[in-house]
């Protein structure tokens, strides 16, 4: 099935069955991923889908942005086109109507699971500094450790700061670096010992190891919860 158009509501053939097919068929792939514990990007698509859903419940006046004009008038001596929104059918805002209420309580349902994923496998990461942590946190390095897996890989990092009308977010952007194995004379410690004698842009780097107890899909789930946990720690500590 693949990911679900972000105008799926509006766009296409306007029928409540056909709608819910579609609607099915993309939370039934988000079904079987959250089986194996693959959360993204399923989740994330999950919690958009849910907002839009919601924007058009609270909003009817947006869905006109979805629909095609006709055009109505062509003022020739002004070299101007007057538009009329195709909105008309009382028939068919019923059966959007009848879509975006089924989709809503679909959506919070794999909201609700997914959040129950989410917070089960943040229960079991483990975040710790490696060595003298400096006071600019905002890059570095983090070592990602699997459950049973001897393999940590290794990531360099970026805290980045973006703001809306109201208030401050921080992301976070990764670069994969490498994997190495881990025996006892290569810790954590003279790993990013190396890292400090071999990458001379960041000579005193902020480094975090993030271990996870169990074993996870690492670029579908373990990767993003991580850099997450690690967002949030470092936003508590700067604080």
């Amino acid at each position: 099935m693949g990911n679900l158009s972000q105008n799926w509501i509006t766009e296409n053939h306007i029928d409540f069955e056909y709608k819910k097919y579609i609607l099915l068929a993309f939370l039934s792939e988000v079904n079987s991923n959250f089986e194996r514990n693959k959360l993204y990007p399923y989740f994330s698509q999950v919690i958009e889908h849910y907002k839009s859903a919601l924007v058009v419940k609270e909003n009817k006046k947006l869905l006109n942005n979805f629909f095609p004009s006709a055009i109505s008038k062509i003022d020739a001596q002004n070299l101007n086109l007057e538009y009329t929104k195709i909105t008309t059918d009382d028939k068919l805002m019923e059966e959007i109507d009848q879509i975006v209420n089924y989709s809503i309580g679909k959506f919070e349902f794999f909201l609700k699971e997914g959040k129950k994923i989410y917070d089960f496998i943040e229960e079991h990461l483990f975040l710790s500094p490696v060595g003298i942590v400096p006071l600019n946190c905002d890059f570095g390095y983090f070592f990602l450790q699997n459950g049973s897996s001897s393999e940590t890989r290794i990531y360099e990092y970026q805290i980045t700061v973006f703001e809306s009308a109201d208030e401050k977010y921080r992301g976070i952007h990764s670069t994969f670096i490498e994997t190495c194995t881990r025996r006892l004379s290569n810790t954590f410690e003279s790993i990013k010992a190396n890292l400090i004698k071999t990458k001379k842009h960041l000579p005193n780097p902020a480094t975090y190891v993030i271990q996870s107890e169990l074993d996870l899909p690492i670029d579908e789930t373990l990767l993003p919860i991580a850099k997450r946990s690690l967002v949030k720690y470092l936003s508590k500590n700067a604080a």
